[in-house]
């Protein structure tokens, strides 16, 4: 597995966007309505910044409810997300997702609970490419 990307929860994605473009020289390279949201991924040259702007209630208006803007959750790439899933099973870790599902930018996702993985909200991502 290795870094795919850091989802990050903000009322403000065009703002938001313009700040890593000009703090981190990050351009946009997709961006997507999906899921009662809007992401947009930057390019950070090894792995991506996901901003999660919601445009209606849901999972990510919830956590800015709850939590406020930051951190949502961490995304690694899998090439197997259902041998990862089960390794996952097989230590014990609580899943959200007991199969993969579609994600952004057409990859199958599934999450982690956090109870299990130290407070941290795990996604894993395969990309078919």
């Amino acid at each position: 597995m290795q870094f795919d990307h850091l989802g990050i929860a903000t009322a403000d994605g065009a703002g938001l966007v313009a700040t890593f473009e000009a703090l981190f020289d990050a351009p946009v390279v997709h961006e997507e309505a999906f899921d009662g949201m809007t992401v947009r991924f930057l390019d950070l040259d090894g792995g991506y910044f996901e901003l999660l702007e919601p445009v209606e209630s849901g999972t990510i208006s919830q956590f800015l409810d709850r939590n406020g803007p930051g951190i949502h959750h961490v995304a690694l790439r899998t090439a197997d997300i259902d041998a990862a899933l089960d390794r996952a099973r097989d230590v014990g870790v609580d899943l959200v997702d007991e199969e993969p599902r579609p994600g952004a930018w057409g990859h199958e996702v599934a999450f982690l609970h956090p109870r299990s993985t130290g407070g941290v909200l795990v996604e894993y991502v395969q990309h078919d490419e």
